[in-house]
């Protein structure tokens, strides 16, 4: 029997936001202008509770905090295409997403300060709290969207993970499980460019991330994730389809311009030369363009949004710190363990607690 090819693939790219801010007309969504600039004030909103955030944690009011800067365009763009009935499902560093889902910039703080409160799962909102194993998450949204088709229900679930995510076996276990039962899945990757240290030519020869998903029957589409525009087409379309029990990966290209956590040095292993080619590309830079050149955004108005960020973040942070005097820090010791252990019981005398374990 001659040798011959069984198989071909493709993965289409999108781009409808050029990095001059140009937009491609056939392909820009139909988004009235105050929409669009809810959209631009949720990313300038992100990235200053990301720069508040970190001088908070060095000033030791936050524990390990994981910035977002760069990623606002993947983010806010995505989540934006959701419907009220949709679940989505992240990792670590989704603070933007959150924010274009409505969550309270006061209750991200509160799980940077270690407080449940800001793991709270309120069911209107249809928002899984963070996850910080790696990769874990994409298979709780499979077990989601595979409970919609299930239900028959008219949502899907949309999952956030890194590149790196993309090098452990429970992303391409979801994967198999969601294409085999038509889960309603869309599975968003940041291909930010490291699994915090780890660049992405060391996890991976494949040409695209996107193509990942075709071993397990699932279409792959890459997008510029520093096109709000774009990734917002993308995630809209894909979630069309999971609705109908057809899962999508969709991969946004970014780029992480700051820490990885608030424990990173991300000069150990980055060049200047390459952190300013990405700066050249920042979301939030090419939006404001095109929305000033479409007479959505004037100095006056983006002045206006700046000051109405900067009064919000000082009330909530005032509320986060509220919240957070009212702990008493002992509390730990108390919700993991019926009887505590000999161990935990000596800590917590010496923190101030009883002995006994009681």
């Amino acid at each position: 029997m001659p040798r011959e090819s069984i198989a071909e693939f493709a993965i289409d790219r999108m781009q409808v936001l050029a990095p001059d801010g140009s937009v491609d007309e056939s392909l820009e969504p139909d988004l009235p202008e105050e929409r669009l600039r809810e959209l631009y004030r949720t990313m300038k909103l992100s990235r200053r509770l990301d720069e508040r955030a970190i001088a908070l944690q060095r000033r030791g009011e936050l524990g390990t905090y994981a910035p977002a800067i760069g990623q606002e365009g993947a983010q806010v763009g995505s989540a934006a295409a959701l419907s009220d009935d949709d679940w989505m499902v992240t990792s670590f560093r989704e603070g933007p997403a959150y924010l274009a889902r409505g969550t309270p910039p006061h209750v991200l703080l509160w799980y940077a300060m270690g407080m449940e409160e800001g793991s709270a799962v309120p069911r209107e909102t249809h928002n899984m709290p963070p996850s910080i194993p790696v990769g874990s998450q994409a298979l709780h949204a499979t077990g989601l969207g595979w409970g919609q088709e299930i239900a028959g229900e008219d949502a899907a679930t949309l999952v956030y993970f890194g590149d790196g995510a993309t090098s452990e076996g429970d992303v391409y276990e979801a994967l198999n499980l969601a294409g085999v039962y038509d889960s309603h899945a869309v599975f968003l990757c940041q291909n930010n460019g490291y699994a915090i240290s780890v660049p992405r030519e060391k996890q991976t020869r494949a040409e695209t991330l996107a193509q990942k998903a075709i071993a397990a029957g699932i279409e792959g589409v890459q997008v510029d994730g520093n096109d709000v525009l774009g990734t917002y087409a993308a995630t809209r379309e894909a979630l069309e389809r999971a609705r109908d029990g057809d899962p999508v990966f969709v991969e946004a290209v970014t780029y992480r311009r700051s820490l990885h956590t608030t424990a990173d040095d991300p000069t150990v292993y980055r060049l200047r030369e390459e952190e300013a080619e990405w700066e050249a590309l920042d979301p939030i830079e090419r939006f404001e363009t095109h929305l000033r050149e479409r007479g959505a955004l004037t100095d006056e108005r983006i002045a206006e949004i700046e000051a109405d960020v900067e009064d919000e973040l000082a009330s909530e942070i005032e509320l986060a710190n509220e919240a957070r005097r009212e702990v008493d820090p002992a509390d730990m010791f108390e919700y993991v363990y019926e009887t505590l252990p000999p161990e935990l019981a000596r800590q917590r005398a010496a923190f101030g607690g009883e002995a006994d374990g009681e």
